[in-house]
């Protein structure tokens, strides 16, 4: 699967989250390095809205997304309390590697606040290059499940389990 095939899947999922003031310096500017965690919720939940976890796939498959690269581009400060959306995305998908994309935006102004992209290889546990385990790859490209009203994910017709 090749950058090329993603062309009609470049689907953004959406995480919310409320900056903390342990995020922040003196000056109530949030630390550069936070953004990078912020990446990390934003690809986490990105697998969960397509009915898996990293869990899953470290566990039942020996399978493990180690980031090999980071890039991150600060457009504009966030502060305290700010709210704030990561929006992310596959960039590209092969069959031993993945990228993300990321947009950090804030929620009161719409401001893209900050950009960026990981590069993950998939791994065994000994951390030998190997290949996405059987059926992995089509739930990151598949559409997002729905939450139901308990908040818990509802497959829908085109997202396999």
């Amino acid at each position: 699967m090749a950058l090329e095939e993603l062309e009609d899947v470049d689907e953004w999922h959406e995480t919310g989250l409320r900056v903390r003031y342990a995020e922040t310096d003196k000056m109530g500017v949030v630390y550069h390095a936070n953004y990078l965690i912020w990446f990390e919720i934003g690809r986490t939940e990105f697998c969960r809205a397509r009915g898996f976890s990293y869990r899953d796939m470290e566990e039942s498959e020996n399978a493990f997304l180690v980031v090999a690269e980071s890039y991150c581009r600060y457009k504009a400060p966030a502060y305290y309390d700010d709210v704030l959306f990561v929006r992310t995305h596959i960039t590209e998908l092969r069959r031993r590697s993945l990228r993300f994309g990321y947009e950090i935006v804030r929620e009161s102004d719409g401001v893209v606040i900050a950009e960026g992209e990981t590069g993950h290889v998939v791994t065994d546990s000994s951390g030998r290059v190997r290949s996405f385990p059987p059926g992995f790859a089509e739930l990151l490209l598949s559409s997002p499940n729905q939450p139901d009203a308990a908040g818990e994910p509802v497959p829908t017709d085109e997202a396999p389990l």
